[in-house]
């Protein structure tokens, strides 16, 4: 069967970013012919003991519990599981002396979905055909903020400036606010902190003055906080979640051990949360209430922002200290390798600067030594201009084990030094 598609469903049916990556890594894994690859690509958080155990005990609580049937036996109401609802609300004000009512709290199935209603809700074409951009302040991003709308001319990035420092090989990107433009033909903003792919956090400077400059045309900022603290707390620098005004705050429980669960939760303006709620109603009713009844357990009793400070944060931070170390010994100091600094999340982010082949080549050339990576290629969603750095850099998981990691770079250097000494 070739059934019709219509616009929609043609530009929803494509594959994009890191997922059309994906695709190939699954098929180059299921025909290694007995090559052992070492996987560097996975988004997956490593299933941690003292994480898996957190959620099995909150299940033995919700099973044993008279609850248990209400929650998975009933519709529930398409802002979230009440508790739940309240635990955020108790956890937030108390941390942060906010002043959080339940109208500010959304829980929806996964943080994408956040990003998918905000997109459609605020960017795209008004009913006077204007067209209202989505825009990603700092690129490179996260890669699924391109398949989020339904518009794709809607999603425009901007190019950084980049903060380098040669001699000890390592780079940060930062906003450049002499191109960022955010006036009355934007809709929303979006931006991930910490970022995946590169692990940057922006600074509470930098996200303010974004915030302000979008809060003259009344426009939303929705700040993905994916990795952020409290919870799953996957900051290596300082960082202060900022809250407030037009900034709605997101985040999700996928890398505090609940990727299967799908749960993200939106904290902002009522008005937006109250919109945000419509769409989700209008999609899938509401999220589902079996993770959100075990998390309920783990954000109320404080154990899961304890665990992802003592567990979940020091296992990634120790792998980025892996690639870092193994990276200064291995590769050649006379060429211009730079590692974004790692400030959080449970990725690296290595360019290459002048580069002789682009990073899906080399991306082809390391699988040959059985090193998979991801073309960094992906992640620049919405950014228009044709940028030669786009095409110099690679994502690198720190999800495999330190032995894979360590070896993984080392076979990286090596071809690394023999492409630019070729």
């Amino acid at each position: 069967m070739n059934p019709a598609l219509t616009q929609f469903g043609a530009q929803m049916s494509h594959l994009t970013g890191v997922r059309a990556i994906m695709k190939d890594i699954i098929e180059t894994l299921r025909a290694g012919s007995g090559q052992e690859f070492i996987n560097l690509s996975a988004g997956n958080p490593v299933i941690l003991p003292e994480v898996e155990q957190l959620w099995r005990d909150c299940t033995a609580e919700l099973l044993a519990g008279p609850e248990y049937g209400e929650v998975v036996c009933r519709y529930g109401s398409s802002q979230g599981y009440q508790p739940l609802i309240d635990a955020v609300r108790e956890d937030f004000n108390q941390r942060y002396g906010l002043n959080l009512t339940d109208r500010n709290i959304l829980i929806t199935p996964g943080s994408q979905s956040i990003y998918f209603y905000a997109a459609n809700a605020f960017g795209g074409y008004t009913t006077s055909k204007q067209l209202k951009n989505i825009v990603l302040p700092l690129s490179p991003d996260y890669t699924g903020y391109g398949g989020v709308s339904l518009i794709p001319e809607a999603v425009v990035a901007c190019k950084p400036t980049l903060d380098i420092d040669a001699a000890a090989h390592r780079f940060k990107y930062r906003p450049d606010f002499s191109q960022l433009s955010i006036d009355q033909t934007t809709g929303c903003v979006i931006f991930s902190r910490p970022c995946n792919p590169t692990g940057n956090v922006l600074t509470d400077d930098e996200v303010k003055k974004i915030a302000d400059l979008a809060a003259a045309f009344d426009v939303p900022v929705f700040v993905d906080s994916a990795y952020g603290p409290p919870f799953p707390s996957l900051n290596f620098t300082e960082m202060t979640p900022i809250f407030g005004g037009n900034i709605v705050h997101c985040m999700s429980l996928s890398k505090a051990g609940l990727p299967g669960e799908r749960i993200g939760i939106a904290i902002g303006d009522e008005k937006i949360i109250q919109i945000l709620e419509c769409f989700q109603t209008n999609m899938c009713i509401h999220s589902p209430r079996y993770g959100q009844a075990i998390a309920t357990r783990a954000i109320a009793s404080g154990a899961l922002a304890d665990i992802s400070i003592n567990v979940i944060r020091p296992y990634y931070q120790s792998k980025f200290a892996i690639v870092e170390t193994t990276l200064e010994q291995a590769m050649p100091k006379d060429l211009p390798w730079f590692l974004h600094r790692g400030e959080g999340a449970i990725f690296a982010w290595l360019w290459l600067k002048d580069l002789p082949m682009t990073d899906w080549e080399l991306y082809q050339e390391l699988k040959k030594v059985g090193v998979i990576v991801v073309p960094g290629s992906s992640f620049f969603p919405g950014l228009r201009e044709d940028w030669q750095h786009k095409h110099e850099c690679l994502r690198i998981s720190l999800t495999a084990t330190n032995d894979e990691i360590e070896t993984a770079m080392k076979r990286l250097a090596q071809m690394v030094e023999k492409l630019y000494h070729s």
